[in-house]
């Protein structure tokens, strides 16, 4: 007697990524999880009276795509009541869009932007020029590595700042030669000085900023992304969610452990671990150990030409060992932001010393600049490659000209983002956006991983083109190395039974296009928990028909 399903999925390919072609094309779903997998003799042994059919005939059918490190909540937040800059690649350009929002902004109010190149000042970033084109107005615009403000002087005092404040890291507020803020504010506990006085965007508002950027996310073919992070409003915001709808994704949350921070804080974030919803939970810390090359906060072994990047943003790196080791006694997996090649084998020690933990593989995010004789220690440590392909193809240059490669160096560039050579040492290698900072549609930040470019720029040359992987090796870095580094390769990632039915279906097989084909390859429908959403690119009902 075979079990009936809830659902079956009945499309032209089950596609699991595999080196083997898989030749199944009928997925069956009960209670949430893949019941079996196979072909057309599933309708005849799964099909029953209350079974739900969706027909997707010529699609293919995939495991769920995850984001590997996205920042869902300030990112929609900071997206749907701010100004975008992306692009503006000149200080005149910045000021117009800046112009055109205070126009519509209330007397006393905040102008608030993201998404600000800062290689459109000369030097430093300084906030003066919005002082002199927009007096009194409180002008502050987040870089678009998320780790600095610029800021106008009438922000400065409206947050208080005096450039005498200290840091337990090594956040700074810059200061000019008269010892006063000129509006350059660096790394996260300074940002939050700032922060802590802009426009409250309330609960019920920004719920509804982060069900909507989640539902895009789901209709570009997500069903499920990492939280690299579990600040206020995030519970509130998702609880809010799930009071009256599911989430569209399924969310792994991991809060900061901030630099620098006692036992007391350790304790009170691993109280956080196992907390969340019906598709939401903390599991996992994340640590900060450097800041990033744009703004001088990153460690590399020697500093860059402006004599930065060479000190971690913890001032105490012991420390950082002793909260990584306690995490991990506990049982709870780590993910560490390290940017810089010395940031890069600090954080690899202090997990060969800590050893694994039991929640899952610790994880090392962003890899920005990885030298040789690290490439192998991943594989060896079993620790995650947790990078963003996006952030090299969308924000360096080939020839090196761009802010990040002149200012690191030519020898240290040529070492970034390697995707092919940790592949090659054995490492899993989970891709993810970093979204808002990257690009956050999954399709297009895969193609651009085969490509080494922008998929959508196609006389751009590439950023070191040997580091191009495959697409069977790109989305495998969305779906089964996204599942192992969530301590979740034994229930997410594949298509096969027992295994979460988080699914999603592209109307053709990414297998058989071009990376330029992919990035517009359309989303017919996503699952989470077996649970489908048709999405705007479906085909007429008659393709994608449901039946009872």
């Amino acid at each position: 007697m075979y079990a009936e399903a809830d659902l079956i999925l009945r499309a032209g390919r089950v596609q699991n990524f595999d080196s083997v072609a898989d030749r199944a094309h009928v997925v069956a779903v009960r209670d949430g999880r893949v019941l079996a997998v196979g072909g057309e003799e599933l309708m005849a042994r799964h099909r029953g009276g209350a079974t739900r059919v969706l027909d997707f005939p010529g699609a293919t059918v995939t495991p769920g795509l995850t984001d590997a490190h996205a920042h869902p909540v300030w990112g929609a937040i900071e997206t749907g009541s701010g100004l975008g800059l992306a692009g503006l690649s000149t200080l005149d350009q910045v000021l117009a869009a800046v112009a055109e929002r205070t126009a519509t902004v209330v007397p006393g109010g905040w102008v608030t932007g993201y998404d600000l190149d800062p290689d459109v000042f000369e030097g430093e970033p300084d906030g003066e020029v919005f002082g002199r084109r927009f007096p009194g107005v409180p002008v502050s615009l987040m870089t678009r590595d998320a780790h600095a403000l610029v800021v106008s002087p009438a922000a400065v005092a409206r947050a208080g700042l005096t450039g005498a404040e200290t840091f337990d890291d090594a956040s700074r507020i810059a200061v000019g030669p008269d010892g006063r803020p000129t509006g350059y504010v660096v790394e996260l506990q300074a940002m939050d000085l700032v922060f802590a006085h802009y426009p409250e965007v309330e609960p019920a508002r920004a719920a509804r900023y982060v069900a909507e950027q989640l539902h895009r996310m789901a209709a570009q073919g997500l069903t499920g992304l990492h939280a690299l992070d579990f600040t206020d409003p995030s519970e509130e915001v998702y609880r809010e969610i799930e009071r009256t709808a599911d989430l569209p994704l399924r969310i792994r949350c991991s809060p900061l452990v901030p630099a620098d921070s006692t036992p007391e804080v350790w304790r009170e974030t691993a109280a956080l671990q196992g907390r969340g919803g019906r598709r939401w939970r903390v599991e996992g810390v994340k640590f900060m150990l450097d800041g990033t090359a744009d703004n001088g906060s990153a460690w590399f072994e020697h500093p860059d030409v402006h004599g930065q990047n060479h000190a971690p943003l913890w001032k105490d790196p012991d420390a950082y060992r002793r909260a990584l080791a306690y995490f991990t006694s506990l049982g709870v997996p780590t993910a560490t932001h390290a940017i810089g090649d010395r940031a890069v084998r600090f954080a690899l020690d202090a997990i060969e010393a800590a050893g694994p933990a039991a929640g899952g593989p610790h994880r090392i995010e962003h890899l920005e600049s990885v030298p040789d004789e690290l490439l192998g220690r991943f594989a060896e440590l079993g620790v995650v490659a947790s990078l963003q392909p996006v952030h090299g193809t969308r924000m360096t240059k080939a020839d090196h000209s761009d802010g990040w490669s002149t200012r690191i160096g030519a020898e240290r560039a040529a070492r970034g983002w390697r995707t092919r050579d940790l592949l090659d040492h054995g490492a899993v290698v989970a891709l993810g956006s970093d979204w808002p900072i990257g690009e956050g549609d999954p399709r297009a930040a895969l193609a651009d991983a085969q490509l080494r470019r922008p998929v959508d720029s196609p006389d751009t040359a590439p950023v070191q083109p040997g580091q191009a992987v495959t697409a069977r090796e790109a989305y495998a870095g969305m779906t089964r190395a996204a599942a192992h580094a969530a301590g979740a390769g034994d229930r997410l990632g594949r298509i096969a039974p027992g295994y979460l039915a988080d699914l999603t279906v592209l109307a053709a097989d990414p297998l058989d296009l071009t990376p330029d084909q992919q990035a517009v390859n359309p989303v017919l429908a996503t699952l989470v928990d077996g649970r489908p959403l048709l999405h705007a690119a479906a085909p007429a009902p008659a393709t994608a028909v449901a039946h009872r």
